[in-house]
């Protein structure tokens, strides 16, 4: 895995009135390394019945799908993968109840990080690496140096996340493998040929963090 792992917010769309469908499936035409649904606002039924509309989507054209937290919908849906944070399943657990899965897990020190590895999971995410507003309560930054640490020493790719955008890329591709992108994906300004302008992003996003 290298490059854009593309995670699509539901409440984001919702309120700048985007499909979620029509928008991953503009994203998923620029064959980013991963994408990742994080529905937090929506009721399980809804997010099971959205991933098994995207999955097919992302499986044409070879994106691996990860749900973000729930364990359980996303072996539902038949995803490839599920994200989980520090309070949720241990990853260990996710292997004994759902083994297909791939499994992520975000981490916010160096320790965390460090103790992640011992469940093995498939890849870790790290962050926030810059100042992001896509979470109401975001964990302090840890800085592009603390990044460069944590990917140096791990063995299992990595996946910097917090406040990336293009202008930033091409240094997150420098210090590590996988770049997360959530707010940047999406134009300033949302007019017509609005999806078209996405699937340029994510190419020129994915295209960044992969050329180091």
């Amino acid at each position: 895995m290298r490059g854009l792992y593309a995670i699509v917010d539901v409440s984001t769309l919702t309120r700048l009135h985007l499909s979620v469908v029509d928008v991953v499936g503009a994203v998923v035409l620029a064959h980013p390394a991963a994408l990742q649904l994080r529905a937090k606002d929506l009721a399980p039924r809804e997010t099971l019945h959205l991933l098994r509309v995207l999955h097919p989507i992302c499986r044409l054209a070879g994106v691996p799908l990860f749900a973000n937290d729930r364990v359980d919908l996303a072996a539902l849906a038949g995803c490839e993968g599920v994200h989980v944070g520090q309070e949720d399943m241990p990853a260990a657990t996710i292997r004994r109840i759902a083994p297909t899965l791939r499994i992520g897990v975000s981490t916010h020190t160096l320790e965390q990080a460090r103790r992640a590895l011992a469940d093995r999971p498939d890849y870790i995410a790290f962050g926030p690496v810059f100042e992001t507003h896509s979470k109401s309560r975001p964990d302090p930054v840890v800085g592009i140096e603390a990044l460069r640490v944590v990917a140096a020493d791990c063995p299992l790719p990595v996946v910097a996340i917090g406040g990336i955008d293009l202008e930033r890329a091409r240094e997150i591709g420098s210090a590590t493998h996988l770049g997360a992108v959530i707010a940047g994906l999406l134009p300033e300004r949302l007019e017509s040929g609005s999806l078209a302008a996405i699937t340029e992003r994510a190419r020129a996003l994915h295209a960044a963090l992969a050329s180091n």
